[in-house]
């Protein structure tokens, strides 16, 4: 489908949306005009590339003179950030649509169900310019935060494995970005008879690993002895579409550079080493 682009960016449409457990999400919008109005999503395009993935969604009247459409939970959303919008009609200029009512409470505690794989979560939210988008992450598995320990020379983080069991030979890697970064392995603490596991990361160790001044480190864990795919260790089951602003740890100053954890555009962790000049 190759809808006509938006024309109206500056509507004051609200849809209220609300989300489950399951991963639903419900939208309902005020009574519309038009035939056969849909809500369609639409999966942003990365800077250069063309728009290429939509999702459209029927839309039926309510009791109450109001109008609902729903996201089932499969299939599962492409990972990205997916903007809202409202067809009139089927080949109408598309109509960007604004948040009402957000209710996200079924996701606040969304850390302590553990996940099939593949993980698929979805999180509604309010963009930068103020309009209605879905944050949607897609992985075959996924290691999730659940604590956080930073002293001045290290970190301890507690997490907690979905989509995978962790087996004999698991394996935490640090990886420095960059064609030739250095890599380093933690044998994971794991509790027994649960996908919980923890480790300790000593900031000396990253900085003494790689002679190059500024550097970031992404962390993932290796389920399973041997090769095979790792699953990034971040934060992505609760209502929160984005923590880079929001959790902020403090930096330690560690043989002349600069040490901090920090959580990606993606919700995933990573340590970033600078070296003092440029802080």
């Amino acid at each position: 489908m190759n809808p006509e682009p938006d024309t109206t960016q500056d509507t004051q449409l609200r849809v209220h949306c609300t989300a489950d457990a399951d991963g639903r999400l419900t939208f309902r919008l005020p009574a519309l005009a038009g035939p056969e109005p849909q809500v369609l999503l639409r999966l942003r395009p990365k800077k250069g590339q063309t728009e290429e993935t939509v999702h459209v969604l029927d839309v039926e009247a309510v009791d109450d003179g109001t109008w609902r459409a729903v996201l089932e939970p499969r299939p599962a959303l492409a990972e990205g950030r997916w903007d809202v919008y409202l067809l009139p009609e089927p080949g109408a200029p598309r109509q960007r649509l604004r948040p009402g009512l957000r209710d996200v409470r079924a996701l606040v505690d969304g850390h302590t169900r553990d996940r099939p794989s593949p993980v698929a979560v979805r999180v509604p939210y309010t963009t930068k310019d103020g309009y209605l988008a879905v944050r949607a992450w897609l992985r075959t598995a996924h290691a999730e935060v659940e604590r956080m320990a930073v002293t001045d020379g290290s970190m301890t983080v507690t997490a907690r494995m979905h989509g995978a069991a962790l087996e004999a030979g698991a394996v935490v890697r640090l990886r420095a970005r960059g064609a030739k970064g250095a890599v380093l392995t933690r044998e994971p603490q794991v509790d027994s008879g649960s996908r919980q596991f923890s480790f300790t990361v000593d900031y000396a160790e990253l900085v003494a690993a790689d002679a190059v001044g500024d550097r970031v480190w992404d962390l993932s864990v290796q389920p399973r002895s041997g090769a095979g795919a790792t699953a990034r260790i971040g934060h992505l089951l609760d209502d929160l579409a984005e923590r880079k602003e929001i959790f902020v740890y403090p930096s330690a100053a560690v043989a002349g550079v600069a040490v901090r954890p920090y959580y990606t555009v993606d919700n995933d962790l990573s340590v970033e080493v600078t070296a003092a000049q440029h802080r």
